[in-house]
């Protein structure tokens, strides 16, 4: 038996597998507006056999998109949107998921194949915020620091999403707290210079993630699980650390929050990180065993029987699958081949596939 291929619960959310589709940007939408493009990729992906299909790192507000490209929800209009896509990700068998976000001094920068730096605003680009007015590199925009008024706008702002999430029809939504953005920025002495509530010691740094946390629990109906994906270090002296993440994982679990998405990162440019196989396991393996609340595990998980030993040895709850699924939509099949376990393959692919 294949413990990859067990179905999982969280809450009143019934996953088919522990194969999990990882949020991964697409920059192309319009004005935060989904396209057909979101609807065959992530479609396509339900359609795979994953169990859960997240939606990419999605805009709470129009300034917390990484680019003018990115997807958002700041709109009723925007949630509208996404229900068909929900409604067919659903139909194929895979629970829907959408991850919240705001880039902070990451954001109002150029999709990847543009370059991936600034975006001036003649050219669609903004002001941006941030803990601090410390910019995450050269090349990058100068962020203004916020004020009291500004923090309450954004823990509003996720809050706010969650609620059209849920609208959406969307029934696991994901706090993005790593990768650099906002929520990681707070938490970071290397990006947090504040001297107030919400800087200095862990408690303060703490602080706005935690309020984000607690407001998008609270927005979201008990029935449906809220996860909050970190960094767990920074690769860097002095900086966000696996000691520091085991703490904050110990206040988001008492907030309610069901499942920790453990990845590494994103916060220091130039950061020296250990890339190979699996090198994020271990980090969600040791929050998973400390603060007993549910992980996943991500990085660098390519092969099926890679991913099932993960799980036999306890290091994480689930997988998410982020490259890999973009080289193959149709890895869950491969892996229960390989596995000799049984997917859920859709009568039409049938004939060519079981």
């Amino acid at each position: 038996m294949s413990k990859l291929f067990d179905s999982y619960t969280l809450r009143d959310v019934t996953f088919r597998n522990r194969i999990w589709v990882s949020p991964m940007c697409q920059y192309s939408s319009e004005d935060g507006m989904p396209t057909d493009w979101h609807l065959v990729h992530l479609g396509n992906r339900a359609v795979g056999g994953a169990g859960l299909v997240l939606m990419e790192a999605t805009g709470v507000s129009p300034e917390g998109r990484i680019s003018p490209q990115d997807a958002g929800i700041w709109l009723d209009a925007h949630a509208r949107a996404y229900a068909r896509i929900v409604q067919f990700i659903k139909s194929q068998g895979a629970v829907a998921g959408i991850q919240l976000a705001h880039a902070g001094r990451k954001a109002s920068t150029a999709a990847p194949w543009e370059g991936g730096l600034k975006v001036d605003e003649a050219q669609g680009g903004w002001q941006t915020v941030a803990p601090s007015a410390v910019a995450f590199d050269e090349g990058y925009p100068d962020p203004r620091a916020m004020a009291q008024s500004d923090i309450k706008k954004a823990v509003d702002d996720f809050a706010a999403a969650a609620k059209r999430s849920v609208q959406a029809g969307f029934e696991v939504m994901e706090v993005h707290a790593a990768h650099g953005y906002l929520c990681h920025q707070f938490l970071s002495s290397l990006s947090n210079q504040r001297r107030d509530e919400f800087g200095g010691s862990l408690e303060n740094r703490m602080r706005f993630p935690l309020q984000v946390a607690a407001a998008v629990r609270e927005s979201v109906p008990s029935n449906l699980p809220v996860f909050v994906r970190i960094s767990a270090t920074d690769w860097t002296d002095g900086g966000w650390d696996l000691e520091q993440s085991v703490e904050f994982c110990k206040e988001l679990k008492k907030l309610g929050i069901d499942l920790i998405d453990v990845s590494t990162g994103g916060n220091v440019p130039h950061a020296e990180i250990p890339v190979r196989p699996g090198y994020q396991v271990s980090f969600g393996a040791a929050i998973r065993g400390k603060v007993q609340i549910p992980t996943a595990a991500v990085g660098m998980i390519t092969e099926s029987q890679q991913a099932e030993d993960i799980l036999r040895k306890d290091e994480a709850d689930a997988i998410l699958i982020a490259r890999q699924f973009l080289r193959d939509p149709y890895w869950p099949f491969r892996t229960a081949r390989e596995l000799g376990a049984k997917a859920d393959i859709p009568r039409q692919y049938g004939r060519a596939i079981d």
